[in-house]
């Protein structure tokens, strides 16, 4: 039995879901996810929170039976996790309360590193108990946006309890999306169309449709972006429990949202994403290795293509907005520059209201406040007084190198990122 959790990020590669803007989303834990279901009635296993091998003790003796013991951070692979203390294994299942405590003593207050996490792995500070269930089948369902058909789609598999990734890989005829309307929402029509592509019994049929149409309740009045269950387990009688969730929300509807926003945990989120975030700058982490500074949400993504298009790959998507002033930009090269992965960073900025020489002052006096870079910098500027913030960026002789061709810069940042 796998309990790795596939991101959102994951299941759009996995079901050819063309990403839109890189964003933030609001994620919550296991527990609060399992609690949300519950509030909805959603059927899942019984389950106590606990932040102590006391409370742990405590949870199993009123739960009693077989239990897992679930460490709770938001990154998929816990069950193949390892600790800082040498435990194996962030999801542990255990037979007595004594057992629990003693497994809960090595997870709480130690670090579990996946193949999601930091080298570091993250701090576990709280434990999820739930009871051991025996079932017959795992299923894997998520409900989430289809934004190339700018639709809102129920995926659904008979082929659960493992990485979707791989469900889309090895078993692609097993992996069905059914698109539905946020208004109508969960139809008679659309349960017909998933029970005779999946192939489901009436019984089957009456119970998956309850959860469905609870989660769409979920769904639209939680502004959800991902509501995942994996697995989500088959019983003989053809009932279904939800073993495991994973949900994630429009950080735009935080004000629409309060309490589910007070559920944020900051200390599971990426550290340079929760910096750039207090200076007004947009961050998100990627995987290459060129950091990239733009003004723009929709400059950045061409920023990216260009690179890629070079052969490159970029290490984070970071937008400045509006706001380019020295402190966002000493904030953005310090998030930047900590970053070891980075091998060279292109800072390609479009001048409009805030005119370039304004940039390019920005640039200088957050380039001197920080000293020399470690790796080569590429400045492209284009717009208003751009001739102008060149010139300044010149005479400032800060070692950059300087282009206005989109392209020429793109291709420079890729071939000194890839100079040993």
């Amino acid at each position: 039995m796998s309990f790795r959790r596939p991101t959102l990020a994951s299941l759009r590669v996995a079901l050819k879901i063309r990403p839109a803007i890189p964003r933030r989303y609001l994620s919550i834990h296991e527990y609060q996810a399992q609690g949300l279901l519950r509030e909805y009635d959603i059927p899942v296993p019984r389950g106590q929170v606990a932040h102590s091998p006391t409370e742990v003790f405590k949870a199993i003796e009123e739960i009693g039976g077989r239990c897992v013991v679930k460490s709770q951070i938001q990154k998929g692979g816990r069950g193949k996790g390892s600790f800082d203390n040498g435990l194996q294994g962030g999801i542990q299942i255990v037979d007595t309360p004594h057992a629990g405590q003693q497994v809960a003593s090595k997870m709480l207050g130690s670090r579990l590193r996946t193949k999601q996490t930091y080298q570091k792995g993250l701090k576990v500070d709280t434990v999820y108990v739930a009871e051991a269930i025996s079932y017959d089948e795992e299923w894997y369902l998520a409900m989430t946006i289809d934004r190339e058909h700018y639709s809102p789609a129920v995926i659904l598999s008979r082929s659960g309890g493992v990485d979707i990734e791989k469900i889309a890989k090895e078993e692609p005829e097993n992996l069905h999306k059914f698109h539905f309307s946020l208004t109508k929402g969960i139809s008679a029509e659309l349960i017909d169309e998933i029970s005779q592509r999946v192939g489901i019994s009436d019984k089957e049929r009456d119970h998956l449709s309850r959860i469905l149409i609870r989660m769409h309740e979920v769904f639209t009045s939680k502004d959800a972006t991902l509501l995942e269950i994996n697995p989500l387990v088959r019983f003989q009688d053809g009932s279904f429990t939800c073993l495991d969730a994973k949900f994630t929300f429009d950080n735009t509807a935080k004000k629409r949202q309060p309490a589910l926003f007070d559920l944020r945990d900051v200390q599971h989120e990426v550290i340079d994403e929760i910096e750039a975030e207090k200076a007004g700058l947009v961050y998100v982490r990627m995987d290459g290795s060129i950091g990239n500074v733009v003004n723009g949400a929709g400059l950045a993504m061409a920023t990216n293509d260009a690179i890629s298009y070079y052969g490159g790959t970029s290490a984070n998507f970071l937008d400045t907005g509006g706001q380019v002033t020295k402190e966002a930009m000493q904030t953005a090269f310090e998030i930047i520059m900590r970053d070891e992965r980075v091998k060279a960073i292109l800072i390609n900025i479009y001048g409009g209201i805030i005119r370039c020489d304004m940039i390019a002052e920005c640039i200088i006096a957050a380039a001197k406040a920080l000293g020399p870079s470690k790796v080569p910098v590429v400045v492209r500027l284009q717009g208003t007084n751009s001739q102008k913030g060149l010139e300044m960026l010149e005479d400032a002789q800060l070692d950059l190198h300087i282009e206005s061709d989109f392209g020429v810069a793109a291709q420079k940042a890729v071939e000194l990122a890839n100079v040993d």
